[in-house]
């Protein structure tokens, strides 16, 4: 069954603040009935740089705010020693609603279908028309295939800039959950993004 999308849910006007609240009543794709809440982006409306995560987490979907988990720890000290103000960048993910599967108590995040994400791209593609970016960073796989579609991919692509018409910087990176996820290579991992971040300011500058 093909999920029809989000174009029908968004508001005609189109402000962050539209968007914020409209998010809350789409019904694009199956994903809103077992997450708590849409999560939309946070952070200035003009902001020159926007990181795109992949969906919220199991933090994310109570809190309604994106990256306030542990992966969000990580981007923020990251983008910190990148020596970038976490007040410059707005922070979004691909996919709104949090997707997951239960193991006991605990739920555990699930990877969104294509269609889940193509459902969901009118918000994203809404959202960066909002913000209006310098510079736009895709964090992770699913994010990147969102914003730049199949032939982009995170282990060949980062540490160069792309070609896109979402804003006139535009790059990809791990997902600081990669961090997490990577065991005795976590410092390895971490410098990595470091260094994507980096390369990103240096764009900017």
């Amino acid at each position: 069954m093909t999920d029809p999308g989000a174009e029908e849910f968004l508001p005609s006007r189109r402000s962050l603040k539209a968007l914020r609240a409209g998010v809350q009543d789409c019904r694009g794709c199956d994903l809103y009935r077992d997450a708590t809440q849409a999560v939309f982006g946070e952070g200035p409306a003009k902001a020159p740089l926007m990181l795109v995560g992949e969906t919220p987490g199991d933090k994310e979907d109570l809190a309604g705010e994106p990256f306030v988990g542990p992966a969000g720890g990580i981007l923020r000290k990251a983008l910190a020693e990148a020596g970038i103000e976490v007040d410059d960048v707005y922070l979004t993910n691909a996919v709104k609603h949090f997707k997951w599967r239960p193991q006991g108590k605990r739920r555990l995040h699930q990877t969104p279908r294509v269609g889940e994400m193509n459902a969901c791209r009118p918000w994203l593609e809404a959202e960066v028309e909002a913000v209006g970016p310098e510079a736009i960073v895709a964090l992770g796989a699913t994010a990147t295939r969102s914003l730049f579609g199949t032939k982009v991919r995170v282990t060949k692509d980062r540490g160069r800039l792309l070609e896109s018409d979402l804003a006139a910087i535009a790059a990809v990176t791990i997902h600081p959950s990669a961090v997490l996820r990577a065991g005795d290579d976590r410092a390895d991992a971490y410098a990595s993004l470091v260094d994507d971040l980096k390369f990103v300011a240096r764009a900017m500058s």
